[in-house]
């Protein structure tokens, strides 16, 4: 099996490099991955500036490595249409970091799954609830071995790709593994108004995230109270439940 691992926190995070070595365990493995921090950046792709590929020897000779001055996104795209790499599946992350709610709409990781999705690549996103760089990713690693042999054995659609949140916690406590829906929920940002060394002024955006559903079923519930978050999503964001919610007359 061919798998094409991408990540948004950079070629040298160790996620990623967590994430290839458990992937070398189920097939041949192809890194396309930025050459740089790319948290946030949601689904963007570069238009009107050029892109480039740098051989990456970060993972060693058995591995296919290249580094990409683009985002997640571009990634995927320049892997499956420069580089003629067309997996049989693609694994993003882990993020170090969560991207439980609707932090799905900005993750460079989830938005590399997605671009998979629009191929048709089997795709999934995983997350480690850690924002250090340098987090233990070994309880991680067990529970995307475990996520694996159950996809490989029960696929999803490859248009459904999977969004995965692991809780940082010792392998000894998790609980499980739970299949969530996204919880309901917003980013309330405050701005920091700063100075740089030049007296010019800047701002530094902070806050926090704001949930009041508290129903068992979602990803973030799951997350605190110490389970794995599995969360299929969808490409189609259209609103099918409120496609009658006007009765339009057309003439």
């Amino acid at each position: 099996m061919r798998i094409l691992v991408c990540n948004d926190d950079g070629i040298t995070a160790r996620g990623l490099r967590a994430l290839v070595e458990v992937a070398k365990e189920f097939g041949e493995v192809v890194v396309v991955a930025p050459d740089r921090p790319q948290s946030g950046m949601g689904h963007a792709v570069s238009i009107g500036i050029p892109l480039r590929l740098y051989p990456s020897t970060e993972f060693g000779e058995d591995v296919t490595a290249w580094a990409c001055s683009g985002t997640p996104a571009d990634c995927v795209k320049l892997a499956t249409g420069v580089l003629g790499e067309k997996p049989d599946l693609l694994l993003s992350g882990i993020n170090h970091g969560a991207n439980f709610s609707i932090s799905a709409f900005y993750s460079g990781t989830l938005s590399a799954a997605m671009e998979g999705a629009f191929e048709g690549i089997p795709a999934i996103g995983f997350s480690l609830l850690n924002y250090s760089m340098e987090a233990d990713f070994s309880a991680a690693q067990a529970i995307v071995r475990e996520i694996l042999l159950l996809y490989l054995s029960q696929p999803f659609p490859a248009h459904v790709p999977l969004n995965v949140n692991i809780p940082d916690l010792p392998l000894s406590a998790i609980k499980g593994i739970r299949l969530t829906r996204q919880a309901r929920g917003r980013f309330v940002e405050q701005f920091e108004k700063r100075i740089d060394p030049y007296g010019q002024p800047y701002y530094w955006m902070v806050g926090r995230f704001e949930s009041t559903d508290t129903s068992p079923d979602t990803d973030l519930w799951a997350l605190q109270h110490g389970y794995v978050s599995i969360c299929p999503l969808l490409t189609d964001l259209t609103a099918h439940t409120y496609l009658n919610h006007w009765e339009i007359i057309y003439r």
